[in-house]
């Protein structure tokens, strides 16, 4: 049986989001997927999956985005692709935080704050303040309430952002804690 490749996701594509997942990516060893930069979600699932599967380091983190859409749109429907893919195994997901409503939103494990703070059982909103429930609120992370197994939910703001608090020039140190923590919780580092 042919190797999975290990991938994190992260449901965010804009600009500023891949900047910030590139200098953490880069702290952190792991291969941002530019391919999958975009809002919405410039590849099809497929697609991903063969971009994917080119990459030249382990693991792999793939964006996925909505581009604020309520219903199930491009980013769901990759999310959905590479959540049942034999080819890949799912490390963990980054659910990015969004005004978007209504959406039903996804109960996570923890998240990370504006501060870098990990939060058990509390969800955080795009600025990264944590809040009183464990439900996410996003536009690409519904799909993730069918079940995902152990795969480690980690919320997060708005990657880059956040009022300046995981600004590339401060070294995304929210965006780099979801990450570790997505690699802590798999036991990715531990094999």
């Amino acid at each position: 049986m042919p190797k999975k490749t290990p991938i994190i996701i992260v449901t965010d594509g804009d600009q500023t989001a891949y900047h910030a997942i590139e200098e953490a990516s880069a702290a952190l060893h792991l291969h941002p997927l530019k391919a999958s930069r975009g809002n919405p979600t410039p590849l099809t699932g497929q697609e991903l999956l063969e971009a994917i599967a080119k990459a030249p380091q382990e693991p792999v983190v793939v964006m996925v985005d909505d581009r604020g859409e309520a219903g199930t749109g491009r980013g769901e429907e990759d999310l959905e692709v590479l959540m049942n893919s034999d080819e890949v195994e799912v490390l963990g997901v980054v659910a990015v935080a969004a005004n978007t409503h209504p959406v039903d939103g996804v109960t996570i494990d923890s998240s990370v704050t504006k501060t870098g703070k990990v939060v058990k059982g509390q969800a955080v909103d795009k600025g990264g303040n944590a809040v009183k429930t464990n439900v996410l609120h996003g536009d690409t992370v519904d799909v993730l309430a069918d079940d995902v197994g152990d795969v480690p939910i980690i919320g997060l703001g708005d990657p880059g952002k956040m009022g300046g608090h995981d600004a590339i020039g401060h070294g995304v140190p929210a965006t780099r804690r979801a990450l570790e923590e997505v690699l802590q919780r798999s036991g990715y580092h531990a094999r």
